[in-house]
């Protein structure tokens, strides 16, 4: 079987594509976590972002909805300055500005899970590409989500931010279908 060629000889790339990307989650945390990780990758590389993430962490608790939701800028200006983060305030200011947003939908809908999954029925949707090269950059799945959250006020969901964070959270599975982390081929493994 050939794996996904994407994480190179990269042990954080290679850890994060074998044990994250395309595996299916419900968290809302979580979710957060990865909508604000894709939108910092923003004209910047995934292994870039991946290197800054632990002090992501840090600088916004574990991605703690809450207590993102009521930084300062003069809290996001100290997270800027004193963690290794992408510096753009733009994107830093999206993190309070998102949290705030799923705040909003988790009081509506329960959960910012249950919101999103929605779009795909509860259930991901599988791709079963020959090559990397197959793989869409966007879909048209991707641009109506990417239309709803603006229209919710997130900011850096774009539909091409949006088609990664649906895979980065398992809402598709876009693993190579000779790849072994493909859904079909781990179902496989277990039988």
């Amino acid at each position: 079987m050939g794996n996904c060629i994407w994480p190179g000889n990269n042990p954080i790339m290679q850890q994060y594509h074998d044990k994250e990307w395309c595996v299916p989650v419900f968290d809302d945390s979580y979710l957060f976590e990865m909508l604000t990780l894709e939108g910092a990758q923003a004209g910047l590389s995934w292994q870039t972002v991946l290197n800054k993430r632990n002090s992501y962490k840090q600088a916004f608790h574990d991605f703690d909805i809450r207590y993102c939701s009521q930084l300062s800028d003069e809290q996001l200006e100290e997270i800027r300055t004193q963690y290794d983060v992408i510096k753009n305030s733009l994107k830093l200011k999206s993190v309070k500005s998102n949290a705030r947003a799923i705040m909003r939908i988790q009081s509506e809908w329960g959960s910012f899970s249950g919101f999103l999954w929605s779009y795909v029925d509860h259930k991901p949707v599988i791709n079963n590409w020959e090559s990397e090269s197959q793989v869409p950059a966007q879909t048209p799945l991707s641009e109506q989500i990417s239309k709803d959250l603006k229209k919710r006020k997130f900011t850096f969901v774009g539909p091409v931010i949006i088609y990664s964070f649906m895979q980065a959270v398992g809402m598709v599975d876009d693993h190579i279908k000779t790849c072994p982390y493909h859904t079909m081929n781990k179902c496989l493994k277990m039988s």
